[in-house]
């Protein structure tokens, strides 16, 4: 297995949305999610996260060290499982094994690590009491993602639409149409931070230099094969890289978040801003402190 990464790295990432729903809330009939004490827009780190897999398992096509744990129409324990069959841990007892064999729950632990790249990178809570009452614990992950958050507040628009599908006979003897309807944002650019523990890297999941460039390359490029109708033009604009010296970091984070600023480029326009284009987007590199490195993706 690679060698697991030796450098601590936060980062910033920019991306748009352009007549289209980024990530809806259940609770509010599928309305785009916003703060409402300031009607600033918000996507979880969750939803974030399903298109990081999505992008990883699409292009690894399960293979060996890359199947994604968390997925759709796969339950947990299946993949459970197989760190049982291959413990050998269906003839004896749990408590038996363990008894054998103190070290039995860190192998079951590396071994879901290695082979699931979402549990490597993100970790995953996997305490599901399967039978015999072994589980395969929990795993802090080094990569940590936070929710993302408009630049400026965002006004969510109902659109109506009509629908020439009928769904019953009955309906058809009567209608010729539906009507339905669908949230938008026109526009909204929204900022999210992330972070990378290299001391988590070494001492939990192993996540390696491998890991982490497809990583970038899966946050880059994770709009790209996730169109539909309802999220409209979603766009990746800036991945902003700040790669420390050392494992344990060479600043905080909340310093370097600092250095990277986004305004409109005309703060006095009356009308909203409708294109990245409106925005202005600025890295502070006489603020960046010793020992740490600024690396630009777009």
């Amino acid at each position: 297995m690679a060698e697991p990464i030796k450098n601590r790295y936060d980062f910033v990432i920019l991306f748009d949305v352009e007549n289209g729903n980024p990530n809806g809330d259940p609770d509010a009939g599928n309305m785009p999610r916003i703060d409402p004490e300031t009607n600033f827009g918000i996507v979880t780190d969750v939803c974030l996260k399903r298109k990081i897999r999505d992008y990883v398992e699409a292009v690894k096509e399960d293979a060996k060290g890359y199947r994604i744990y968390i997925k759709s129409g796969i339950p947990l324990n299946r993949s459970d499982l197989e760190a049982y069959e291959y413990l050998g841990l269906n003839g004896k007892s749990v408590k038996e094994r363990k008894k054998d064999d103190p070290t039995l729950d860190l192998q079951v632990r590396d071994f879901m690590c290695k082979n699931f790249y979402d549990i490597r990178t993100f970790g995953a809570v996997m305490t599901t009491f399967m039978k015999d009452s072994l589980n395969c614990g929990q795993v802090r992950g080094p990569v940590q993602l936070g929710f993302g958050r408009s630049i400026e507040p965002i006004f969510p628009q109902e659109v109506t639409i009509t629908r020439m599908a009928i769904t019953t006979e009955e309906d058809a003897a009567t209608k010729q149409n539906t009507m339905g309807y669908k949230y938008i944002v026109p526009y909204a650019l929204y900022r999210a931070e992330g972070f990378i523990s290299a001391n988590l890297a070494r001492k939990t999941t192993g996540f390696s230099e491998e890991d982490l460039e497809l990583l970038w390359d899966a946050i880059v490029n994770m709009f790209e094969n996730d169109r539909s109708a309802g999220r409209g033009k979603m766009s990746m604009r800036q991945l902003i890289i700040f790669k420390h010296a050392s494992e344990l970091g060479n600043a905080p984070s909340y310093r370097l978040f600092e250095t990277v600023t986004v305004a409109r480029k005309d703060a006095s326009s009356p009308t909203p801003a409708r294109s990245y284009q409106d925005y202005q987007v600025e890295i502070a590199q006489d603020r960046i402190p010793k020992g740490v490195e600024v690396i630009v993706r777009s």
